[in-house]
């Protein structure tokens, strides 16, 4: 026989071998989820033996498909996912032989990765999708058969969602393999996002392990799994991971075959079970790229659930402290503190565990021990090195505040993807005025702590029931987060305090939630879906953690795993802000009413079921209105006589862009002679031409004005559609000349300077700035507004936007003859339209709201024109009558009027809850309400059904406001006098 024919046979009999151990090595489920890949399979077969001297064996590489095959060895799972980190991963299957490979001692580990995730836009069409009978057929009848809880009203949209994500899949996999998918997917999203089920196997040493997210982190977040169950000592045996899109976001899920490496079997309720929730879950919290995952949970220094605690711990600290102290306490500083002493940050986090563990607390003597040996530790804490020690010892005292003056906290939740922590306000004059004479000089009711994988931030509110917006600050760069962290609490603070002093006319108080989103690691453009995703898990598991610690049952929080020290309801209500779109703003609403939120839907503003304020300009109805009392002061009638003004906020903006069209429809000489927003800056001295501002109005941002509509001296400044010119960046200029359009391009440092000095500079009558960044007119640049005469570019500034100027600036600026109505009054209806939203949904039904939706609206409109009237009027009334005073000095004056009032009225009613619904101050309450509320008698009677808070609540505002805007203090007090009088002595 020939040399040849030796090889082929021994080639042959090698394939035969080789055949026949991975038919009896790997399970047959794998040759099934191969029938795609027969190329693959052959390869493998024939160089199977070639790993005895290569680590690895491509059997196939594709654009869009990577399938390995390998050696079974610690890191070998890591080191394949870490060449293509970047890349996202549709599909990964992970299968290992029982056993080693022929002639090794290493068993044989198969990695197949797709890398063919759809777009949300893919999968809108999922209705159109025409799916193969025979197929369809074959899975429902699995479903019912394997998973009879499933709600198969869901099936055709789920599966067709599955196909259009991985038709491949769906053809190939087993009707069971599909049946588990669809499960999964639907209990996932009816579980808030968050799934995890372990079933046994034939084989009892190795359990199934279904695991699912809602909007999973978008990098890593494979490896952070395997590397949860390697840390537990679980042995992945396969894995079958999809990652597919629902339309709105994309969903993970996964099944895991592990095995105990100990023999321990893994069945639910067992201590290995717990720590495995607690990891998966975790997983939502604790980023792969912090310092405490690399460092100390990798190596088993801590939990994923202390590290995550940590981290907390550091973003609390630092925002506590650096607002005030930047440079001593910065985020460097703050995150040394904690991570160059591992054994004191474990020693807080078991202090932390101690307070609030459900079977400790802070009654078990455990606690006082603990807190005695962790307060000595920070106390003694010296390492010879001065300065570094006594700016730790701080950053250690805060965290010892931090958590002594929590109150409750959701850590103990297990299904969770951000932690909540609601602080008794003392905290902050136990920090003392080294951290905080910075902040307003008032004491919020309550402050609430956030935190999570993707960001941080803070529930500021000034009174018991509070309401106001939520913001999300998106940091798209280093600079832009550590920035944003170092001033975020005094913004907050600062923010809540402003919205407390606007909200006077309501009976909720002013509140703010800013959270932070760091999207530092995301680039630009290519990954700005992911950078939306990101911000609805932040927001989505904000709202969740949220619920899990103010959701009350007679006061006291629902979920058995949250101690609560406050034990009392705690009705709060949120707006949209900046970063809210409308899919969250519903999703938030739903979850409320699902969760049994005191508030329900409630707790949410601006939804179908309310007063969208964009379409009916709610809180530019009293802006202008301000504007029009303004004006008249200075002798002009904005609905007559000519007058000229200039906005920042564009002409899409809720508020430049309704203000726009409250004038253009009843100003007929109205000249807007500057707008400026994100995208442009318009300057036309004869002012922007009406029918083409109208035309935009609402409809688009300021760089679709046509400048064919300037008048000769106009220009438009575009921020948009800049160009590079080597390593210039460029901006166009388009000017209206004699002769025509001019355009140009101008450098950065010319843009800057001209956009930015627009508001300063161009004069007019008045000015309302409608939008753009807190402290744009500050102590350091005010001087600018005034003309080369001295005197102010507009004369009249109505503050439509929040902290446009700041309180140095406003005072100066008075002074040189301005008259300015500043943000707390001047757009406070925005809130006081979202306070009577909260009304209708606790006495309408959805239905009735919607029929009756246009009369309510106006009915509100109505009280909006006069809540603005009555302040704006008071306020140039006490001016004149005391011509010293600032309006500005003369709106907070009112606004603590009212708010001490409000304070005194609700402690009163408090007190005397009986007195509510007699027939005097059942007049009072039905006064608050819109006219359909307080004529039609079967709305007028379920007042009686408002939660008890509320009508203190109402009765402190009405009254409260009535005395001051209403009311002659000579005679109010006369009256006082009278009654304690007859009281005391009798007629």
């Amino acid at each position: 026989m020939t040399s040849k024919a030796n090889v082929r046979r021994s080639a042959a009999n090698e394939l035969s071998e080789n055949r026949k151990w991975l038919r009896e090595q790997i399970n047959s489920y794998f040759f099934t989820s191969m029938q795609d890949e027969p190329e693959a399979l052959v390869l493998l077969e024939r160089e199977l033996r070639s790993l005895k001297s290569n680590r690895r064996l491509i059997l196939a590489d594709r654009d869009k498909s990577l399938i390995l095959a390998r050696v079974n060895e610690p890191g070998s799972l890591y080191d394949s996912l870490r060449h293509f980190q970047d890349r996202e991963i549709s599909y990964a299957m992970i299968t290992h032989s029982d056993g080693p490979m022929p002639g090794m001692n290493q068993a044989l580990e198969i990695q197949r990765f797709e890398f063919d995730r759809k777009s949300n836009d893919d999968i809108m069409a999922w209705k159109d999708v025409q799916l193969p009978k025979g197929l369809l057929r074959k899975i429902a009848a699995e479903l019912r058969a394997t998973y009879p809880e499933f709600d198969m009203k869901e099936f055709d949209r789920l599966l067709k969602i599955l196909w259009l994500n991985n038709e491949s899949y769906v053809k190939v996999a087993s009707p069971l393999r599909v049946a588990q998918v669809l499960q999964l997917l639907q209990k996932s999203s009816r579980s808030g996002g968050l799934y995890l089920h372990v079933e046994p196997t034939p084989d009892v040493k190795i359990s199934r392990v279904h695991f699912a997210v809602a909007n999973p982190p978008q990098k890593e977040f494979l490896l952070q799994l395997m590397e949860v169950f390697n840390r537990l000592d679980l042995g992945v045996n396969r894995a079958y991971c999809l990652t597919i899109s629902n339309g709105i976001h994309p969903y993970f899920l996964g099944t895991f075959l592990v095995n105990r490496r100990s023999g321990e079997v893994l069945e639910p309720g067992s201590e290995l079970y717990r720590r495995l929730q607690q990891e998966l879950y975790n997983t939502q919290i604790v980023s792969t790229k912090s310092y405490t995952y690399r460092e100390f949970v990798t190596n088993n220094v801590m939990t994923g659930e202390e590290a995550s605690l940590v981290n907390a711990f550091i973003a609390f600290c630092h925002t506590n402290l650096a607002h005030n102290q930047p440079d001593r306490f910065g985020l460097d500083d703050v995150q040394n503190a904690f991570h160059a002493h591992p054994e004191m940050s474990l020693q807080l986090v078991k202090l932390f565990k101690a307070r609030f563990d459900p079977a400790i607390t802070e009654s078990h003597p455990l606690y006082a021990s603990i807190r005695e040996e962790t307060v000595r530790a920070v106390n003694d804490y010296n390492t010879g090195h001065r300065y570094l020690d006594e700016v730790r010892r701080a950053i250690y005292r805060c965290c010892l505040i931090f958590i002594a003056h929590t109150l409750k906290t959701n850590f103990f939740v297990l299904e969770k993807q951000a932690f909540a922590f609601r602080l008794d306000p003392t905290y902050l004059t136990e920090l003392g005025p080294a951290f905080t004479a910075d902040l307003p000089q008032a004491l919020p009711f309550r402050v609430t702590f956030f935190f999570s994988r993707f960001g941080f931030g803070y529930h500021i509110g000034f009174s018991d029931i509070a309401r106001g917006g939520w913001r999300t600050v998106i940091a798209r760069n280093m600079d832009d987060f550590i920035t944003n962290s170092n001033t975020i609490f005094r913004e907050n603070f600062v923010l809540a305090h402003t919205q407390h002093l606007k909200n006077k006319d309501i009976y909720e108080g002013g509140s703010k939630l800013v959270l932070i989103l760091d999207s530092s690691d995301l680039q630009r453009g290519s990954e700005r879906q992911m950078e939306n995703w990101r911000l609805y898990k932040l927001q989505h598991g904000v709202t969740n953690a949220f619920l899990d610690i103010f959701v009350t049952d007679h006061g006291v929080a629902r979920s058995p795993s949250v101690v609560d020290y406050y034990r009392e309801d705690e009705p709060i209500e949120l707006g949209p802000d900046e970063n809210m779109h409308d899919s969250m703003i519903e999703n938030i609403a739903r979850i409320s009413k699902r969760r049994g939120y005191i508030l329900g839907i409630g707790i949410m503003s601006s939804k179908e079921v309310g007063i969208n304020h964009k379409e009916y300009g709610v809180t530019s109805t009293g802006v202008v209105k301000f504007a029009e009392i303004t004006m008249a002061e200075l002798g002009i009638d904005i609905y007559r006589d000519p007058f000229s003004v200039k906005f920042t906020g564009g002409p899409n903006g809720d508020v430049a862009g309704n203000a726009m069209r409250i004038l253009l429809e009843r100003a007929p000489q109205v000249a807007v002679k500057l707008v400026l927003d994100g995208t442009a800056a318009l300057c036309d001295p004869e002012g922007a031409d009406r029918k083409e501002l109208g035309r935009i109005v609402l409809q688009q941002d300021l760089d679709a004005f046509d400048p064919q509509a300037l008048h000769p001296g106009g220009f438009l400044l575009y921020r948009s559609g800049s160009r590079r010119d080597g390593l210039r960046e460029l901006y166009k200029k388009v000017s209206k000349t004699a002769e025509g359009l001019r355009e140009e391009w101008i450098s950065t440092d010319e843009f800057s300077r001209v956009y930015a000095g627009l508001p300063f500079t161009v004069k007019t009558d008045l000015f309302i700035p409608a939008g753009g960044r807190p402290e744009t007119i500050d102590k350091d640049n005010w001087q600018n507004y005034l003309l080369p005469s001295g005197a102010p570019s507009a004369g009249a500034i109505v503050e439509g936007a929040n902290s446009f100027i700041t309180p140095e600036a406003r005072v100066q600026l008075q002074k040189k003859g301005v008259i300015i109505m500043r943000d707390a009054s001047a757009n406070k209806c925005g809130v006081i339209s979202s306070s009577y939203e909260i009304i209708a949904n606790l006495l309408l039904t959805e239905s009735e709201f919607m029929a009756h939706k246009e009369r309510y609206v106006q009915d509100v409109l109505e009280i909006l024109e006069q809540r603005a009237a009555d302040e704006a009027r008071l306020i140039l009334r006490r001016r004149r009558e005391q011509p010293g005073l600032l309006c500005t000095e003369i709106s907070d004056a009112l606004s603590g009027e009212i708010n001490q009032q409000y304070a005194t009225i609700y402690r009163f009613f408090q007190n005397r809850p009986q007195l509510c619904l007699q027939p005097i101050y059942k007049k009072a309450i039905l006064s608050h309400l819109p006219k359909m509320l307080r004529d039609e008698p079967k709305y007028a009677k379920r007042i009686k059904n408002l939660p008890q808070k509320y009508l203190f609540a109402i009765l402190a505002a009405e009254i409260g406001s009535s005395l001051v805007y209403r009311g002659d203090r000579e005679s109010d007090f006369e009256a006082t006098l009278k009654g304690h009088l007859t009281r005391m002595f009798g007629e």
